[in-house]
């Protein structure tokens, strides 16, 4: 197969080039070429999705295959007017941002109710309207699509620092801050195997909307499996949410944050979403071990930082809650 990636220089971009590659397909990555290499044996073709025109390099080129990861509707709709044709398989990455309830648990992608989407003169996504941006991406590709959307993507050349965190802190084994309860739901898909769907659904055309995510499991399995992967010898200290927020301990991403963790119940059922469709087409998840130990590795050779809750802040926090229970 022909596939074009718009995108492909960047962490699922790059590892869905891989695997096309790999498979034998030929691969044009379509992008502007800043944000990194693309995969081996693939082929860049420069554009800017920004201007009118910025897909012209691609006019007469024929493809069987189209994959988009882009966040901003602008984009999206001149891709779809410029290159989606009858008999070209698309897909179009999206995210499990576009839902309307992150309470409730168990839901799935052809029930669970939408944000409204951004309206017609949103050309850019930011931060605060990523969600109803990717509703208005999906709206603008179509029902005849493969609409895959995305949980947490973790795995070798994560730029978030959301899941490399954990391994490289249990990595130093000693007393972990573990936050929430060890019975706490979490749920991710490693980069590689997300990749690897996408690309099957291309060579089978399958089309649908469907959750990309790997299995619900409890915090507590998470962590222990990885310690257990890096041979490392920790032991958990589980605070709550309300002495975490007290003490400025933050979610999810960034500084002074505690990676992968989200207030509950507010967030419920935003880790815990069924996706057992997505399993009957054909996506598997590797073994949580696995990519503890690639993630780690890739940190290590590539020395790259991880933006959360310092070793001293971690300190910190444990010698206040500990003072806090003998008091």
């Amino acid at each position: 197969m022909r596939i074009l990636i718009l995108g492909g220089s960047q962490f699922l971009g790059r590892a869905i080039a891989f695997h096309a590659c790999a498979a034998g397909h030929d691969v044009t990555c379509a992008a502007r070429g800043l944000a990194g290499p693309i995969a081996a044996g693939s082929r860049l073709v420069r554009i800017d999705r920004d201007v009118a025109d910025g897909l012209a390099p691609l006019a007469g080129e024929a493809f069987d295959a189209v994959v988009d990861v882009a966040r901003h509707p602008g984009q999206v709709r001149r891709a779809v007017a410029a290159l989606k044709r009858p008999g070209v398989h698309w897909t179009f990455v999206s995210t499990v941002s576009v839902y309307a309830d992150n309470r409730t648990p168990g839901q799935r992608a052809d029930t669970a109710p939408l944000r409204e989407p951004a309206t017609a003169d949103i050309e850019h996504s930011t931060d605060a309207i990523y969600g109803a941006a990717k509703v208005a991406c999906e709206q603008a590709v179509g029902n005849d699509a493969f609409i895959c959307r995305a949980g947490l993507i973790v795995g070798p050349e994560d730029p978030t620092g959301r899941f490399p965190y954990w391994p490289a802190r249990l990595a130093r084994g000693g007393k972990v801050l573990a936050p929430g309860s060890p019975d706490d739901a979490v749920q991710f898909i490693d980069v590689r195997d997300l990749a690897q769907w996408i690309v099957h659904a291309a060579e089978i055309g399958l089309t649908g909307i469907y959750d990309g995510i790997g299995p619900v499991r409890t915090r507590g399995e998470l962590l222990t499996e990885c310690a257990s992967a890096l041979n490392a010898s920790c032991s958990f200290t589980w605070i709550d949410r309300a002495f975490l927020e007290a003490r400025d301990v933050r979610r999810w991403a960034g500084p002074r944050s505690l990676p992968l963790w989200l207030p509950l119940p507010d967030f419920a059922g935003f880790m815990t979403r069924d996706t057992s469709p997505a399993r009957a087409a054909g996506l598997t998840s590797r073994p949580v071990a696995m990519t503890a130990r690639d993630t780690l590795d890739w940190l290590r050779s590539s020395n790259g930082p991880v933006i959360a809750l310092t070793g001293d802040e971690e300190k910190d926090v444990l010698a206040a809650w500990h003072a806090a229970k003998a008091s």
